[in-house]
């Protein structure tokens, strides 16, 4: 399994792009403050000097609420930022990585046993995806990312496989790939506080959200509800 015992019952996932104009920073915080514990910065429109500013900021957030130890703050995509970042000092815990992306091997080489390295499990074949992987394969991950449950504009190509058809995930898939799975699942992709009873009873470890807090009205009261929706389903983080 992986090394590393992170929470990523409820997940947000967050860049400049999805805020509505408010800095990362305070969705973050609000998102901590009621009960996410795991956050990941994510663009496709910010520089690398922003991104790690954004991470700079995030986790000065994160900390002046206490909670540097307990919620994993972790980058999209890019090894280099999270090298950056922790280059000046700042407290990044690691990476999430897709199939296209930078291999799991090569972040783990980088970054240590110690630091959080999630992958997104692949769009098709999922459960013959989790079922094939290797126990050293497994040993370099520590969670998997699922989805999408639902269509969302926040990652428009999520669900499309290769050759350009567009998947969904079941409560079905979700409940085997928890069984199967040897590292914890997260899923998302437009989950809602309504999905939350149904997508707790198939056994993930947790959810993932962009837009239903970075883009609310009020993010700590979105975060808030979708925590307590988890927790009241039997869920403790």
């Amino acid at each position: 399994m992986g090394k590393n015992r992170v929470d990523v019952s409820a997940y947000l996932v967050v860049g400049p792009e999805n805020t509505l104009g408010r800095p990362v920073r305070d969705v973050v915080s609000d998102a901590v403050r009621a009960g996410f514990t795991a956050v990941q910065i994510r663009s496709k429109t910010a520089s690398a000097r922003e991104l790690i500013g954004i991470c700079r900021e995030s986790a000065i957030a994160i900390g002046q609420l206490g909670k540097s130890d307990s919620v994993s703050l972790l980058v999209d995509d890019r090894l280099d930022i999270v090298l950056a970042a922790r280059e000046e000092g700042i407290k990044v815990d690691g990476i999430h990585v897709g199939q296209k992306d930078i291999p799991v091997s090569v972040c783990r080489k980088y970054l240590g046993e110690d630091a959080v390295v999630g992958l997104s499990a692949r769009t098709f074949d999922l459960l013959e995806y989790a079922r094939g992987l290797s126990a050293d394969e497994y040993g370099m991950i520590d969670y998997f990312g699922a989805g999408p449950l639902h269509k969302t504009q926040s990652k428009a190509d999520a669900g499309l496989d290769l050759s350009g058809n567009f998947h969904t995930r079941n409560m079905g898939e979700l409940s085997e790939l928890a069984r199967i799975s040897r590292v914890p699942v997260v899923v998302g992709g437009g989950v809602t506080v309504d999905d939350i009873p149904a997508l707790r009873s198939t056994g993930v470890a947790g959810f993932f959200v962009i837009s239903a807090v970075a883009g609310a009205e009020n993010p700590f009261s979105a975060a808030s509800a979708l925590v307590s929706a988890w927790r009241a389903c039997g869920c403790s983080s």
